[in-house]
């Protein structure tokens, strides 16, 4: 007779490998999937956009516009600058 606990690993062995068994399979199916078309025009996107004013310094995040590329917003009465990116 086995040791009682060369059981509990072994079970917990099992537990562990269809666990992650699962795992792979729903990442292979989440990427076998389609994306989805693009929204209608007039639907607002999601974006990641950063914009700063040239002249007092506030910085503004934009995530959702009409748009890809929508025009920078007013501040100070001027067009907000375009922050590049870190990456």
């Amino acid at each position: 007779m086995p040791a009682f606990s060369t059981i509990i690993w072994f079970l917990g062995g099992v537990v562990l490998f269809f666990f992650i068994w699962r795992v792979g399979i729903g990442m292979l199916r989440s990427m076998t999937t389609s994306l989805p078309p693009p929204p209608p025009a007039g639907e607002m996107r999601r974006i990641n956009v950063r914009y700063r004013c040239g002249v007092c310094g506030v910085e503004l995040r934009m995530v959702m516009a009409p748009d890809e590329d929508p025009p920078p917003p007013k501040h100070c009465l001027e067009d907000m600058d375009l922050v590049a990116p870190i990456d």
